[in-house]
This record gives structure tokens, C-alpha cells and sequence, in this order.
């Protein structure tokens, strides 16, 4: 996700020293509990010795006092004597923080004894005095077995990598062309200038050679035929020079250091050069788009509606692993413009004939909106097939067009003109034109004399029908899918790739087997009045028969609006009437009478008919609060839902529960088990809870109250440029269980990846500097609903890429540290930051796809399946985990990399806790494939999208989940340009209302 670029010029070095990491408690052995399915764990709780903690020097101690900030009022509730002891089983407690975070103090800055430098909103630099945390060995538990991966083990060449400066004068913006004047180079060339090399270049500066060339300076003149030229007469010639310069060897030693493990920063340059010199033959064979490479030849292009069609394609980049380099190759599919006629296109796009009739204003919005910045050819003059790029739709029809021919004024139209010039004749003159080149000096081509270039990428945003026709085509079994990878490889024919051959790479042609192991699913405690009271998944499911929620809330007032045409009202009460009843079943207590009888509302008065039920229902209350608002929406509800969800949770406080058409008139059990299990949670309650937590068996969670982060930043899509990114941080509210969270969410800077709002300061007139921001106020809440204070802090951080580890990592942490730090002097728990990523191309295979006993029933690995060696990193602490069970299509596993861990986890350690998290997802019986703090803050951040302020597009609905409201530009006349989102209320932030 690109990202600002940091200002240099306003870094401060920020050095982070921990004096943690020997001081923390190790890692608990937890008794073998009976995981064979014939029976739950032992309740009996273990015997813990309360920790010793090394005393800080003298020295730091006056420095962390300075660390603490103004103790401003807000911290009192914090340090506040706790109001009930912890009472997990007969366990001491901890009743000691962890030692500090020195930081080395910026220049400039003056320690006295309380007044925090400002380094507040700065963004601290990359000092390259943090290094990720080291693997702490690897892990053992489970049942073994070998599983495939989309690796393939790559040989380092023995050669020197140069690197040269390449400048094209006149400059070429396009690397097309700029590929095209060195390819011209290197035909003239190589045999003479060049020394016989090939060489590798990446389309922009630079140029990568296997030795040296013969020179280090040298001009060329290169003249290139311009192929989209040619008016009349003969194409014009254009001449380039080009400038070549040395200007580094790249140093493969390190790199082979670095893959031994010997180093621990990884040689980009090195890794750069071997990615571009393995790209150069896919490069001009398809098309790229990123790191992958499509082509209609792989597969045949299905068609996805409205002009568009998809084309199969490979993902391929290189990698550094424990087996030493490695090819992550991977199938991926995208949606292209069919290469139609543009009128055909126009039909598609429409749905309808467009040569009998005329268009709509409608209709041409939405066929300038699909065409601009599309490239188009002309088919009225033979062989010239000139390229434009499309500007624009003139608003008028053809027929009425005309424009200047000369200085003079003179007009002409413009059928004319293509009848006189062309000898074309215009048959449908009643469409628009299509405006091409800039809106200056518009030129305008008739949409029949125009077709639509191949093999251009649609970046704008798909539809539903088309999503679900894209899946369809993406969705492989994991049989297939390794099928197409090795038969990718082997259509490659890396061993007869020049460049590969140049480059001295060799490609191994069969997928990586590695080690891995199967973890065991935990058990899950239900409550004790129903028939079974604890359950062991099978294959990452369960259900809820004979079960009941472990706590069940009560509903007694609620009420329901029914916005459905079709829904009659005994329908809808019968429906109500079935839900409440699957709620008493599961657990709850729900009173089958609402409030007030089902209010009847049309789906554009939704605003009006929230307020007139929220109001009679507080008018037959007396005051009493509504507990719950039920809503039957229109399977097809554009904007409804996000409209509902924004008024109730941040204008009325109300939690509601929304149930399309379908599932009403169709009531299945199974929908309403999970609809029950939704309310429950949103209610305020629990759904079910790890044994192992009631039984305080979870090492590095159990001995001390420990809070577990999620944060999530989710972007705009492609083409929106202004409306903000949206942050959202959950937190554990509970103790041990750890399965219930609070969640916030704020709006941010336009793709900004770093999280602002973790913590912040702002002046108060009465009160002084006051601190404040999410992280903070998840640590008071944790507090209140507990009764203790975090002494543990676990951080799951979701959709960060790689490139930006370093400096999520060193923003995020000292947010975290600061906010601490504001509670209470002295108060720095310890951290474990971990980044979540399910945004990559690694995928794992059965070993024998026939064993039943190694796949599930999609042919997919087995829920529990970890992997920590060979593919992953050679020295930091990462791991693959699949931890749910495959539906269809192949299984994705989730990459956790462990960046910052001061609570010393083993690699058991954490690869368990974060498997059994898996398994307390609220929203369904079944594991789920992502940690779920890291799942909520994605739903949190995604339901905030509907919390901006609705604007009108162009053409009123655009078919999404966010109908006909687009996010507002959030540019607001402040420093920061983003308007904030409108607050949440105090009752919805403290339940999973995002569930």
C-alpha cells in the first residue's frame, strides 16, 4: 500500500533499549491436557510462583519518572486501588509493571523531570537501531507431517551484479517506450559495446549487468519508429539518447550470508536485481500489472458482464528463506476491458441496443465514467491504427458537431470532415463522440470508427454480478491450482531463459516440501445448564445443538422495522417470533413481545422511520432505554444498510440487527443459530470461551491481566483520490477469557498506512496537556471492565506490507509506550507486536492429495496446519498457520511475523495462542482463518466507511454496499484535511457492535 514519504528534514532519531528482555517471565510449561477427543482437560488450576522482576539502575529510574508526562486528572481512574481482586482460580498475580523503554533523548530536548519533549505527532525516524525480534527456535507441538509449497528453490548465480544509471533524453514517461529504445540498444550493440552481456533493465533508471561492461560512461543515439504515428504518409523516426553510467556492484556475499542466517538485514539491492532479471522474458512476453503477468493465452478470457472479461495470470517474486532463495509463484486472476468495438462495449455496458435509440443523460454519464483514460484505436483508415487515450463524451451528438478547420474560424462538422477526409460515412450520428487528447484542443472520433485496445486492466471498482463472476473463475481446488502453478513453471522454461542464463540462475521445477505440524483444536466451554457443556471442534467446526451460551444476555425491549416491500406483516412478526425463540434456546433470555408493534418503513424514509421507533418506543418506556432494533432490508438495499448503521450507532445509540428478505422467507436453523449468536455478542455477552482460559492454562496470558490489541487501516478504493483511510483498534475487554472486545475507529489521512490516532496530546485551557487517543482509552476501559490494569500487552497488527515493517513498527510501539507512559508513571507493560498478513502468495498443498486423513473435505490442509521452517524467513520470527477449514477454492493460510516480542514467547507459545484464538469468533461455529482481534478491527474500520458523511455521485447509486452515498471528500479546512468521523456512542463502543 504506497504510503507519504516520511520527511527527512523533520525526523527525530528515536534509539529504542529495552531492559525487558531478560527480566520477563519465561514461558510456562502448560500440563498435556487430553486433546484425543475422549475427553475435556483437567480443571484443576496450575501453581504459579509469583515472578521476580530485576530492579532498573538508579539511573534509568529518573529517566522513566521523566517519561511519565503530566499527570494530568484523566490518569486517576487508572491508578485507583482495584475494585475487585483478580480472582483466576487461586493464582498470585503479578502486581509488578515491566521495566521501562529508554529513549534516547532527540537533541534539542531537555530532561526535566516531567515535560515530555514533543515528539507527540512526529513521525520517529528510522534510526536502524531497532531490529526485528530473532526467532526463538521453532516449534514442536502437534502431529508432523510434510505438506507442499508454491516455492521453488532458486540457485544464486556465482557472478558480480553491476549496476548502471540509465537517462533518456527527451524524457519518456512511459516504460513501455522506454523498454522498447533498449531493447533497439541492445540489438545494435551487444555484439560491440555492450561485451557480449545481456543485460536486465527495469523500465525506468536502471540497468543491471552479470559483470562489467566494457566501459563505465557511455552515450548512445537510438532512433525508434513511432508506431502509433503516421497520419499520412510515412512513420515518423524519433531519436533518443542514451546516457549509460555505472554506479554499483551488488554484494552477493551478503546475501549469501544473509540466507545462512549469518546476517540479519536482508540485501535489497541484491534481492531487486534477481527479482527484475527473472521478470525480463514475462515482461515482453505478457502483460505486466504489478507483480503478476496476464495474458488471454493462459487461460481463455471469460466474459464478467458490461464489457469486461477476466484473464488468468501468475503472480512470480523472489524470496528469501531458510532454504536459501526461493520463487513464490502463484495463479491470480483480473478483470480486463474486453477488446470490443467501442459501440458493442457501449451496448454491454448499458444493457441495452444504443444504434435505434438516443441515449439518456443517465446513460452517458455512466459511458464517460467506464471510458475515460481507456486507450482506444482508430479502424477508419486501414492499416494506420493510431492509439488515443479517451478525455471525455461530448455532450452533444454527432450530427451537431462541428468545429474550427483553420485560423480563420471556418467550421465544418464533423461528418464532413470524416466523409471527405476518410471517405468514412458516420451511420449512427445520433451517439456522442468519444473526446480524445486534452480538453484544449479536443479532438473527436466517432464511437463506430473506434475499438477498444487489449490488455488493459479495469482498476475501477466491480460490481456484484461481476464479483461473483471473477470468484467463480478464481475459485480452484488445491489439485488444480498446484496443477496450473507447476505447469506455469514449467511453460516458463526458466532453464532455457536467457537472462536467467546470463545471470547464472537456475530454477528448481518442483514445489517446496516442507515440515509441518498440525496443532490440536482447544476445547471450548459452554454453559453449564445445557446438555453438553464443553465441546472439542472437529476439523475447525462445531454447533450449537444441545449448547448454550456460556453468558447469555436478556433482551426485553426491543422492536423491529420492517423495510421490505415484500415482507407482510405476519410474516415478519412470525419471523421475529422464530428468532427469539433460537435465542432462548442458545442461551438468552428474549422477550417474545416487542415494545411496539413491527413498523412498516419504505427504504428511502430511513432516517425518519429510525427516529419516529426510536421515540415511540422511549415514549412507552418511560425512559427505560430500547435494547435492541431488529431490521428486515431488500435483499438488493444500496445504501439502507450503511444509512441504518450510521444513524443507530452514532446519532441514536441504538444496536440493531439487520435480516435481508431472503433468509426471512426462508428460515433456516442454521441462519438463525448464527443471527442469535451476533445479538448475543452485540448485547454485551459471550457466545463461548477457551477452556483453557477458565482454567488459567494459557502461558503469557493467564498469569497476569494481559489485554490483546487488533488495529486494521483500510484503504479508498482504486480512483477514489480524496475520501480518507479509516483506522480501527479493538481491545480485549475481559479477563482471562480474553474473547470480548471494544472496538474504535477514526478517519486518517488519504492512504496514510501508520496509525495516527494510537495516541495523542492536545492543549486544554482548564486542564493543562491532555492526553488521549485509542490505545489509551481501550487501557481505561480494559481497566473499568476488569478491575485491573494490563501487565501484558499481545498487539495483532493487520495490512501492513513488508516495505513497511520498520516504520509501523517504530511509530506504532512508541505510541503504545506513550500511552502507558500517560496512565501512570512508570507504567510500561510489556509488548509482542505482531503483523497479520493475508495479502500474499504463499499457499500450502496436501503432500498426497488423495489422503483423506491429511486434507479436508475441500481437499484443503487441515485447520491447525503451521509452518515455521524452510519457506519462512532465515532469521526473524515468523510463521504460516491455517487455521480454518476450507469452504471451496484453495485454503489461504495467514503470515504472522512476530516484529517486537518482550514477553519472550516460544515459537509454541505463540503459534498456539494465536490457533485457539482462532476458534472464539463470535460470529460462527467455526476457526476462522485470521486471529480475531485482527478480523474485528477489519469489520470495525469497514463499518466506519458508512459513518462519513453521504454525498451524491453523479449517478446516484453505484451498485455497492454503500449505494448511492459515496464517501464524502474529507478535505476539511484544518492542518490535517480530514474530517473526523461523527463519535460513537458511549453504549455501542463498548460492545462488538461491528459483529
Amino acid at each position: 500500500m504506497p504510503m507519504r514519504q516520511m520527511k527527512e528534514s523533520s525526523e527525530q532519531h528515536l534509539v529504542i533499549k529495552t531492559h525487558l528482555q531478560n527480566s520477563m517471565n519465561p514461558v510456562q510449561k502448560t500440563p498435556k491436557t487430553a486433546q484425543n477427543g475422549k475427553g475435556p482437560p483437567s480443571h484443576e488450576p496450575q501453581n504459579a510462583k509469583p515472578h521476580s522482576q530485576t530492579s532498573p539502575s538508579s539511573k534509568n529510574r529518573g529517566r522513566r519518572r521523566g517519561r511519565g508526562g503530566r499527570k494530568s486528572d484523566q490518569s486517576d481512574v487508572f491508578m485507583r486501588p482495584s475494585s475487585r481482586p483478580c480472582t483466576v482460580a487461586d493464582k498470585p498475580v503479578l502486581a509488578h509493571q515491566a521495566g521501562p523503554l529508554v529513549t534516547d533523548i532527540p537533541h534539542g530536548c531537555v530532561e526535566n523531570g516531567g515535560n515530555m519533549c514533543e515528539m507527540e505527532m512526529g513521525f520517529p525516524s528510522s534510526s536502524k537501531s531497532l531490529t526485528f525480534a530473532p526467532r526463538p527456535g521453532y516449534g514442536q507441538l502437534g502431529t508432523k507431517c510434510i505438506v507442499k509449497a508454491n516455492h521453488f528453490f532458486t540457485e544464486l548465480p556465482e557472478k558480480d551484479l553491476n549496476q548502471y544509471d540509465v537517462t533518456i533524453t527527451p524524457e519518456v514517461s512511459s516504460r513501455t517506450v522506454n523498454r522498447a529504445i533498449m531493447n533497439e540498444l541492445v540489438k545494435l550493440y551487444k555484439e560491440s559495446d555492450l561485451g557480449m552481456r545481456l543485460p536486465a533493465y527495469d523500465g525506468r533508471k536502471s540497468l543491471y549487468t552479470a559483470g562489467e561492461l566494457p566501459f563505465a560512461w557511455k552515450e548512445f543515439k537510438i532512433k525508434l519508429v513511432d508506431e502509433e504515428d503516421g497520419i499520412n504518409g510515412p512513420k515518423r523516426e524519433r531519436e533518443y539518447k542514451v546516457v549509460i553510467k555505472f554506479v554499483a556492484r551488488a554484494n552477493l556475499h551478503h546475501l549469501g550470508q544473509f540466507l545462512a542466517g549469518k546476517r540479519a538485514d536482508a540485501p535489497q539491492e541484491a534481492l531487486q536485481i534477481l527479482d527484475i532479471v527473472l521478470r525480463e522474458l514475462s515482461t515482453r512476453r505478457y502483460c505486466p500489472v504489478g507483480r503478476s503477468f496476464f495474458s488471454p493465452d493462459i487461460r481463455a478470457p471469460q466474459r464478467l458482464g458490461e464489457g469486461l472479461e477476466s484473464w488468468c495470470g501468475f503472480y512470480q517474486s523472489i524470496r528469501p528463506t531458510q532454504m536459501g532463495l526461493s520463487l513464490n509463484i502463484d495463479m491470480s486472476s483480473a478483470a480486463f476491458i474486453e477488446a470490443l468495438p467501442v459501440i458493442e462495449f457501449v451496448g454491454q455496458l448499458l444493457g441495452k441496443d444504443v444504434l435505434s435509440r438516443p441515449l439518456s443523460d443517465s446513460d452517458r454519464v455512466k459511458i464517460k465514467k467506464a471510458l475515460r483514460g481507456v486507450k482506444v484505436e482508430v479502424t477508419h483508415r486501414g492499416n494506420v491504427r493510431r492509439k488515443y487515450r479517451v478525455s471525455g463524451l461530448t455532450s452533444q451528438p454527432t450530427r451537431e458537431l462541428v468545429f474550427p478547420v483553420d485560423d480563420n474560424s471556418t467550421m465544418k462538422s464533423v461528418v464532413e470532415y470524416f466523409q471527405e477526409m476518410y471517405g468514412f460515412t458516420i451511420q449512427h450520428a445520433h451517439l456522442p463522440c468519444l473526446q480524445v487528447g486534452n480538453q484544449k484542443k479536443a479532438n473527436y472520433l466517432p464511437m463506430e470508427a473506434c475499438k477498444i485496445v487489449e490488455g488493459q486492466r479495469y482498476t475501477k471498482r466491480l460490481n456484484e454480478r461481476q464479483i461473483t463472476a471473477l470468484l467463480k473463475v478464481t475459485c480452484q481446488r488445491p489439485r488444480d491450482q498446484e496443477n496450473d502453478i507447476l505447469q506455469t513453471v514449467q511453460h516458463n522454461a526458466y532453464d532455457q531463459d536467457p537472462y536467467a542464463k546470463e545471470f547464472g540462475i537456475k530454477i528448481s521445477e518442483k514445489l517446496a516440501s516442507v515440515e509441518a505440524r498440525i496443532l490440536p483444536a482447544p476445547w471450548l466451554k459452554y454453559h453449564e445448564t445445557g446438555k453438553e457443556k464443553d465441546c472439542l471442534p472437529q476439523v475447525g467446526q462445531w454447533n450449537m445443538m444441545n449448547k448454550k451460551m456460556i453468558n447469555g444476555m436478556t433482551v426485553s425491549r426491543w422492536a423491529c422495522i420492517n423495510f421490505s416491500r415484500s415482507v407482510q406483516e405476519n410474516v415478519a412478526r412470525g419471523f421475529c417470533n422464530e428468532l427469539a425463540q433460537m435465542c432462548q434456546v442458545s442461551g438468552m433470555e428474549f422477550n417474545p413481545e416487542p415494545v411496539i408493534p413491527i413498523y412498516m418503513a419504505r427504504p428511502d424514509q430511513v432516517e425518519k422511520a429510525l427516529k419516529h421507533v426510536y421515540h415511540a418506543s422511549m415514549n412507552k418506556l418511560k425512559g427505560k432505554e430500547l435494547e435492541l432494533l431488529l431490521a428486515i432490508l431488500p435483499d438488493n438495499n444500496g445504501s439502507l444498510y450503511g444509512d441504518l448503521k450510521r444513524i443507530c450507532e452514532t446519532d441514536l445509540g441504538l444496536i440493531s440487527q439487520c435480516c435481508l428478505t431472503k433468509h426471512v422467507f426462508k428460515i433456516s436453523k442454521q441462519y438463525l443459530a448464527n443471527v442469535s449468536l451476533k445479538i448475543n455478542v452485540k448485547m454485551g455477552g459471550r457466545n463461548t470461551v477457551l477452556l483453557d482460559a477458565i482454567s488459567c492454562r494459557i502461558p503469557l496470558v493467564s498469569d497476569i491481566p494481559t489485554i490483546i490489541f487488533g488495529a486494521d487501516v483500510t484503504h479508498p478504493e482504486n480512483g477514489e483520490d480524496s475520501s480518507p483511510s479509516i483506522a480501527a483498534v479493538v481491545a480485549s475487554q475481559d479477563w482471562p477469557e480474553v474473547t470480548k472486545y471494544a472496538g474504535l475507529v477514526c478517519a486518517q489521512a488519504h492512504r496514510q498506512e501508520l496509525i495516527q490516532d494510537l495516541y495523542k496530546t492536545w492543549h486544554d485551557p482548564v486542564r493543562g496537556t491532555v492526553s488521549g487517543g485509542m490505545i489509551r482509552d481501550l487501557l481505561v476501559s480494559f481497566r473499568k471492565a476488569t478491575g485491573q490494569k494490563p501487565l501484558r500487552i499481545i498487539f495483532y497488527r493487520d495490512g501492513v506490507s513488508e516495505g513497511q515493517f520498520y516504520q509501523v513498527l517504530l511509530y506504532e510501539l512508541d505510541a503504545i509506550r506513550k500511552a502507558c507512559a500517560s496512565l501512570e508513571p512508570n507504567y510500561q507493560p510489556p509488548v509482542t507486536f505482531i503483523v497479520v498478513q493475508k495479502r500474499h502468495h504463499t499457499r500450502l498443498f496436501a503432500n498426497n492429495h488423495r489422503d483423506r486423513n491429511s486434507t479436508d473435505r475441500s481437499g484443503n490442509i487441515l485447520p491447525g496446519t503451521v509452518v515455521d521452517s524452510k519457506i519462512c524467513h532465515p532469521t526473524e520470527f515468523d510463521f504460516y498457520l491455517c487455521s480454518h477449514a476450507g469452504i471451496q477454492g484453495t485454503s489461504r493460510p495467514a503470515h504472522y511475523h512476530v516484529l517486537w516480542d518482550e514477553n519472550n514467547f516460544t515459537a509454541d507459545g505463540i503459534q498456539s495462542l494465536t490457533n485457539n484464538l482462532c476458534y472464539t469468533y463470535a460470529r460462527c461455529t467455526r476457526s476462522v482463518s485470521v486471529v480475531p482481534p485482527a478480523y474485528y478491527a477489519h469489520l470495525a474500520a469497514f463499518r466506519a466507511r458508512f459513518y462519513m458523511e453521504p454525498e451524491m455521485q453523479e449517478n446516484g447509486s453505484n451498485g455497492g454496499g454503500g449505494g448511492g452515498h459515496a464517501a464524502k471528500a474529507t478535505r476539511a479546512s484544518g492542518e490535517t484535511g480530514v474530517r473526523p468521523l461523527p463519535a460513537l456512542k458511549e453504549n455501542v463502543k463498548r460492545v462488538m457492535f461491528y459483529c
